[in-house]
């Protein structure tokens, strides 16, 4: 991997600065070079929310992602503001469960339950930052699954470390168990 420009977005309280601060200890154990920056809309909750990161392999010249290679998008608002600036290349996980979005023909556009799927397989909405990072993680491998374990271990709460840990295996599986023609669940 040279470097990708990853773009974590949905509404403010969904935990995004979170999962981009762990995604980028889990490069950085990985031996990485990695930026984090992230933004608010106005309201400190239900606001536009954005987390980026960037993963290199080599020295990173400019700390803000110019062009994301991998986005996801936890809610409608999200998808509506930042869809446009990402080229037919980039990867793309939408949550499923909020978001409405046209395929535009392309497959690499994937359409997960993922805050469903936190609130049923794991018991609350609330981890469904980290299972959309195992899900992220399991279609672009960006870390290493073992630095990315780690690194949930390292910033949850140990109160609420084994939820989380599910969490992270919940988004894996959400993957694994989805048709790769479709790329639709």
């Amino acid at each position: 991997m040279a470097t990708k420009q990853i773009q974590l977005t949905g509404a403010g309280g969904q935990g995004l600065v979170l999962a981009g601060i762990i995604l980028a200890e889990a490069a950085m154990r990985d031996g990485k070079n990695v930026a984090v920056a992230q933004s608010y809309g106005p309201e400190a909750r239900l606001g536009a929310s954005k987390a980026e990161v960037i993963i290199s392999s080599e020295k990173i010249a400019y700390p803000q992602v110019t062009q994301p290679d991998v986005l996801l998008c936890l809610s409608q608002d999200a998808f509506d503001k930042y869809f446009s600036a990402v080229n037919d290349r980039a990867l793309v996980l939408i949550d499923a469960t909020h978001v409405q979005a046209p395929t535009l023909g392309r497959n690499n556009i994937y359409r997960l339950p993922l805050v469903r799927a936190a609130a049923e397989q794991v018991g609350t909405k609330l981890v469904a930052n980290v299972v959309a990072l195992g899900a992220l993680n399991a279609l672009a491998g960006l870390v290493s699954w073992e630095s990315l374990q780690k690194a949930v271990e390292q910033r949850t709460p140990a109160k609420f470390r084994a939820q989380n840990l599910r969490a992270l295996e919940v988004g894996r599986r959400l993957v694994e168990n989805t048709p790769h023609q479709t790329k639709e669940v």
